[in-house]
């Protein structure tokens, strides 16, 4: 017989197996049964914790994104040090990116929100800590803090984001280099 999951265990297989279903089947076909039937669980397990599929959307990509942050890499340069952040997001956000992005599509439709919308909290933090890159860079003498807007700092993730959302797979080491290389270094020196 299984063992019987309780407290952070428990939550965390009920979010695991909500975001599992989102990836898997999209917001238009997400509901709260699948999700019980996936965690193995019964429906009052989940309904003591949240209310109705919208909060339980929320509270799945809340949990996702708390579990995948990455650290921050510190090489002793920005193009490295950028480099660096971009392959560990290629490497592990394709689906990531493609569930907030298409999987939820219906999500946002339906609540007149957006990708932003619900990665915003966890998202400051993140900004906060790619900022440590620009600080370091800026320390080093490596770029012009005035040219460091919120634009140009999020430019190469943004357009690793793009080339996700076209292709749906994990981008070529050679884009990424020239994400860097020929369109963000530029800007910042």
């Amino acid at each position: 017989m299984a063992e019987r999951r309780r407290g952070a265990a428990l939550e965390k297989a009920l979010l695991d197996a909500a975001w599992e279903e989102l990836a898997d089947n999209g917001y238009a076909r997400f509901t709260m049964d699948a999700v019980v039937r996936r965690a193995g669980t019964s429906p009052p397990v989940l309904y003591r914790r949240w209310s109705d599929r919208d909060e339980l959307v929320r509270a799945a990509v809340a949990h996702i994104l708390r579990e995948s942050r990455l650290g921050v890499p510190d090489t002793g340069s920005l193009r490295q040090d950028v480099l660096t952040l971009m392959r560990e997001i290629n490497a592990t956000r394709v689906r990531l990116v493609t569930v907030m992005s298409v999987q939820l599509a219906a999500y946002y439709q339906e609540t007149g929100t957006s990708p932003g919308d619900l990665i915003e909290p966890p998202a400051a933090g993140r900004r906060k800590a790619v900022d440590v890159l620009f600080d370091r860079a800026v320390e080093r003498g490596e770029i012009t803090p005035e040219r460091l807007t919120e634009r140009v700092k999020s430019l190469p993730f943004d357009l690793l984001r793009h080339e996700f959302l076209t292709t749906f797979t994990a981008v070529p080491d050679h884009v990424l280099e020239e994400i860097v290389d020929t369109i963000f270094l530029p800007l910042v020196r």
